[in-house]
């Protein structure tokens, strides 16, 4: 059983009896090097690959960059981080990095989809200081109120918010600039945010695109690519 957004409870397939469709956050595993996956994950990866061919360099490219904010973060004195739109917790990860540092920092992985909740869940099993919440980060409100979260992560104290390679997960109608605006207004003075997000490679065709885009579609998690402007 796991916690359903609405705060109800609903059963959830184990992360063995799901690995027949593609989920997006073993995709981006695999293409990291990770373990944490299976063949249908490795197929559809290889077929946005071939749509997107810069798609590994990207990946690596983006989870160095969390390494160098986790990095910086701490260094600024921040000891705590909400990682929103996770994913499993794979190569390179938040609590790993953050720990090297000090052990005693308070990581807390939030993700919608069930198999990196569950997959998390495995990895993080007996750590005190991180927790995984299936959660929407549409709610932000629903996020910060959940009692694992409020359990690790004091308001009183500067928070590390992460929404790395994510909110291209959001469209437009879900209004991904009020979930930052919501965010910006409750979270204490001093804190962060770390974002990284999709644009359309200059030298990608729109088929070539379309086509990743539909392929992503088919893992149950479409992309919204915004350029440049629109992000910032």
């Amino acid at each position: 059983m796991a916690e359903s957004i609405d705060g109800t409870f609903e059963t959830v397939p184990s992360v063995e009896d799901d690995t027949t469709r593609a989920s997006i956050a073993r995709m981006y595993d695999f293409l990291l090097g990770g373990s944490r996956n299976f063949a249908a994950d490795r197929a559809a990866a290889g077929r946005a690959v071939t749509q997107m061919p810069d798609l590994p360099a990207v990946l690596r490219a983006n989870r160095a960059f969390l390494g160098r904010v986790v990095r910086h973060l701490l260094a600024a004195g921040v000891r705590q981080f909400l990682d929103l739109g996770s994913g499993i917790p794979t190569v390179g990860n938040v609590h790993e990095i953050a720990h090297r540092h000090d052990p005693t920092v308070r990581v807390v992985y939030v993700d919608l989809d069930p198999v990196a909740v569950l997959t998390a869940d495995e990895i993080l099993a007996g750590d005190p200081y991180t927790a995984v919440v299936r959660a929407d980060l549409r709610r932000p409100d629903l996020i910060l109120d959940h009692p694992d979260v409020r359990r690790l992560i004091d308001l009183d104290h500067p928070v590390a918010v992460l929404m790395v390679a994510v909110l291209h997960l959001v469209p437009d109608a879900e209004d991904p600039a009020g979930i930052l605006d919501h965010l910006h207004q409750v979270l204490p003075a001093g804190s962060y945010l770390a974002l990284s997000h999709m644009s359309p490679p200059e030298r990608q065709t729109p088929a070539g695109m379309s086509e990743a885009q539909r392929t992503y579609a088919r893992s149950g998690n479409p992309l919204y690519p915004r350029r440049l402007d629109q992000i910032e």
